[in-house]
């Protein structure tokens, strides 16, 4: 499996042309490090995996079948995957300074996901925000957003 999603990734990044492939590279790329932060705290909840199929299906306008093939094939390269390299070279190749730093966030959301912050979790959406190069006070001010969203959503803080 690892050697056929190497070879996907391979062929995207050699023919750029080919957008169709470069998205897809691209949607799975940023579906393992989400699903990194799904699997940090060694707990997947329920919660956390419906958050996911939501984020997935709105970032990338996929239907429900396209969204569990998704989640499916980067959770296994995700398992597989020795460092975070190959994700986070894509994305930082191929995506903004604004679509990192809403990457980040995304996974603040799915981090709290489950009503709780593992130190885990922190710790990993810290690692990759540094090699996405998001600057400390965006990785600041999306984890402050998300908790103020939450606050306000559970009638708490608002």
């Amino acid at each position: 499996m690892l050697n056929t999603l190497q070879q996907f990734f391979n062929r995207a990044l050699a023919m750029p042309e080919q957008a169709q492939d470069r998205r897809m590279t691209l949607e799975l790329a940023t579906a393992a490090l989400l699903c990194e932060i799904v699997r940090a705290d060694y707990h997947q909840d329920p919660r956390e995996l419906e958050i996911l199929r939501t984020m997935l299906q709105e970032r990338f306008a996929l239907g429900r079948g396209a969204v569990e093939e998704l989640m499916q094939l980067a959770d296994e390269e995700a398992e597989q995957a020795v460092d975070h390299f190959q994700f986070v070279r894509l994305i930082n190749d191929h995506y903004g300074y604004d679509d990192k730093v809403a990457l980040v966030e995304l996974m603040w959301q799915l981090a709290y996901s489950d009503d709780e912050l593992a130190a885990y979790e922190e710790h990993r959406i810290r690692k990759l925000a540094d090699l996405l190069f998001v600057r400390h006070g965006d990785f600041i001010r999306t984890k402050l957003r998300v908790q103020q969203a939450r606050d306000g959503s559970d009638g708490e803080g608002a």
